[in-house]
Formats: structure tokens, C-alpha cells, sequence
């Protein structure tokens, strides 16, 4: 899922939704097994930060069915799908805002705060936690997820290309996304006075075709890399990088591709 999108980094990239739910089912996975563990019961206040193209925050009307659920995105294309995927006439207490995830504030204290696979494109994000835990009415719960997977090969071949003097004067600048272990979002919600269960889990995906991983990073983590180069020196790029990823990942005899991806969970609850 979403994956969550604030346009955030030295060099704004935009996004593709389409290109995004490519693997829909694989990415919605961490959103279900993260909102499972948050226990709330009959929330008015829902917001998702970071909300993509909207097909996982529709889940929350579904788990919270009284509850007001909003959809929160800095991309203006996530945000687009979403509305058109899931309109107003059909989905009545579900409604979209285009918002950076730093700047937006809810009308009123929420009862449950969702961010999945969002912080980890914003700087510095331990420093945005304070916020959000005070956007909380009491008793409220956040509920965070971020990709933990920045040490596998998916992203060290990323950047091992992009540094290559053909492509570095243009790549230098890309933001790279980042994140902590569960044990530093314990530390800092629990300063911040929430009860908090943090945990992480390596998800294996079985993914399809010699280049599956190049699908699926280029949607995400490799994106602001691919957009920062110039139109000419892309397909030599993405030629570069399909071939280390292949080594890296190879295909078995049916074409399936093995993507291990850690994420990291954390889940607090407001006194």
C-alpha cells in the first residue's frame, strides 16, 4: 500500500498511481496487519497521513463503521485517484485533502492517527512524532509503519548506479528515503507519553518476471533517482540497474523472484 506519499526531499518527484498498485496486494499487507493491533473501538475521528491512492484508507470505514475517516496526501495525482476511485456519493463519511504531511492539521483532536509507509520520506521525522501525538484527543491512538529495507540490495544497487559518472551530477540531490528500528520509535513515543507495542516482520514476496523488483522500486524508493535524471540517460540507467537487480534477485525456472522486505511497526495508545 501506500504507501504513503508527502513529496518531501531536496528534489520534489511525483507519483503514479497506477504504477503504484501494481502491487496492491503486497503493499496492502503491512496497513491491514498495522491497524489490527490498534484498539479502538468506535473512533468519530479517523485520519490516514499519507493516504496514496485511497484503496487501503477505504478499509478503515469498514473497520470503524460510524467513524469520519480522512484521507491526507501531498500528491495531488494520489489524491485525484483516490477521489475518483472512492467519491463522496458512494463513500459519505470518507473525504480526500491534499496536504503535506508536516504542515496539515485535523479540524478537531482524532481518535486514531494512521501513517503507513509515509515517515520514512520525511527528514528528520523522529522531530514530526511530537506533532503528530498532539493531534491525539486523549485516549487516542497512533499507529505508524515505515519500510526497513534500506540496507538490501533493491536500494544499495540504486545508489551504487546512480553514483556512476554518467548519472551522479544528476542523482546527487535525489532524496533517498530513511528509517529507524522499532526500538527508537518505542523510545520516542513512549517519551512522548503513549503506550506503545513496537515490532518489526520481514514479509517475503514472490514476485514475477526478471525485472519484478525493478517494478516494484521504481514506483517507490527508486523513483526520485529515475525522475532526477535527465529523459536521455534514463533507459541507460534503469538498463544498469534491471541488470545488477537480476543478479541480486534472480528468477527461478517458473520466473519467480524472492523480495524480502523488512518493515517496522510501532502502535501507541494516548493516556
Amino acid at each position: 500500500m501506500t504507501s504513503s506519499t508527502p513529496e518531501a526531499g531536496p528534489r520534489r518527484h511525483t507519483w503514479d498511481p497506477q504504477q503504484y498498485l501494481a502491487y496492491a496486494d503486497e503493499r496492502g499487507r503491512p496497513f491491514v496487519e498495522l491497524v489490527a493491533r490498534v484498539g479502538a473501538e468506535a473512533p468519530g475521528r479517523v485520519a490516514d497521513l499519507g493516504c496514496g491512492p485511497g484503496n487501503l484508507t477505504q478499509l478503515l470505514t469498514d473497520r470503524w463503521p460510524r467513524a469520519r475517516v480522512t484521507g491526507v496526501d501531498a500528491s495531488a495525482a494520489m489524491i485525484e485517484r483516490a477521489r475518483a476511485d472512492h467519491p463522496l456519493l458512494e463513500h459519505p463519511r470518507l473525504d480526500w485533502q491534499l496536504a503535506d504531511a508536516r504542515d496539515w492539521r485535523p479540524e478537531a483532536p482524532l481518535d486514531v492517527l494512521v501513517t503507513n509507509a509515509t515517515l520514512q520520506w520525511i527528514p528528520g521525522h523522529l522531530e514530526l512524532l511530537p506533532r503528530l501525538v498532539g493531534m491525539l484527543a486523549p485516549g487516542g491512538w497512533l499507529a505508524m509503519q515505515v519500510p526497513g529495507n534500506f540496507g538490501e540490495p533493491s536500494h544499495t544497487l540504486r545508489d551504487e548506479v546512480a553514483a556512476l559518472p554518467e548519472f551522479a551530477e544528476h542523482t546527487r540531490a535525489a532524496h533517498r528515503p530513511q528509517a529507524h528500528d522499532a526500538a527508537d520509535y518505542l523510545r520516542a513515543l513512549t517519551a512522548l507519553g503513549l503506550e506503545v507495542d513496537a515490532w518489526e516482520t520481514t514479509y517475503l514476496h514472490v514476485l514475477h518476471g526478471p525485472d519484478a523488483v525493478f517494478e516494484w522500486v521504481r514506483a517507490t524508493g527508486a523513483r526520485p533517482v529515475l525522475e532526477a535524471l535527465p529523459v536521455e540517460l534514463r533507459p541507460a540507467f534503469e538498463s544498469a540497474f534491471k541488470a545488477r537487480l537480476r543478479e541480486a534477485y534472480p528468477a527461478d525456472a517458473e520466473g519467480r523472484v524472492l523480495l524480502p522486505f523488512r518493515r517496522v511497526f510501532a502502535v501507541g495508545r494516548r493516556d
